[in-house]
């Protein structure tokens, strides 16, 4: 369901006077927006070139980083990939220790290892849904990454690795900080759409 900027700032307002509004009557405010998720604007291709494809992790705060991962991503290069790339990022960003790491549930995020490497590394995580691609701003990261990597046609698996890394460094601290600062609306548009699929 795709959500209009005033229909937005309308749920906001709503649940900004009232914290108690249920998502039942959030719902029925909206039931005049139309359904546009599979209209052909809103529907971006997969990027697949003979076959060939990259396999990325990434990370943001004001700023990111981003890892290609060669071959299998198992528990281990996790581990490698969250010591080479999160904690690096915590000193530079100059975090204090209130940070909090958000990643979903994937097999490899939960397993006993990492759970306990992340224990001993002093990383805290934030409790996560199994399946909410909708509230993790990295998403939108991701749609960014896709649609300019999908403009430039790769053509083969080196250029699109280096089309990933190229089109990441040029993200802007500005896209990253107007992520965290729109969460709120994401989390209404989760509410509204009872957990379904959202314009996010």
């Amino acid at each position: 369901m795709k959500i209009t900027p005033r229909a937005q700032r309308q749920l906001i307002q709503k649940v900004t006077k009232d914290p108690t509004t249920t998502s039942k009557e959030l719902q029925a405010s909206l039931a005049s927006v139309k359904q546009t998720a599979f209209q052909k604007k809103n529907i971006i291709p997969t990027v697949k070139y003979g076959g060939g494809s990259v396999m990325v992790w990434g990370c943001f705060a004001a700023s990111g980083r981003l890892a290609v991962i060669n071959g299998t991503m198992n528990s281990a290069v996790l581990q490698k990939i969250l010591k080479e790339n999160v904690q690096p990022s915590v000193c530079d960003l100059k975090l204090k220790r209130t940070w909090v790491l958000q990643q979903d549930n994937d097999l490899k995020h939960t397993s006993k290892s990492t759970s306990e490497w992340l224990k001993k590394n002093k990383m805290k995580t934030l409790e996560w849904p199994s399946q909410s691609p909708d509230l993790n701003p990295i998403q939108m990261l991701w749609h960014d990454i896709k649609k300019v990597v999908h403009a430039r046609k790769p053509s083969n698996v080196a250029e699109l690795q280096q089309f990933c890394k190229d089109e990441w460094a040029k993200i802007p601290p500005q896209r990253c900080n107007r992520l965290i600062a729109s969460y709120q609306k994401r989390l209404i548009a989760v509410v509204v759409a009872k957990g379904g699929p959202t314009s996010y």
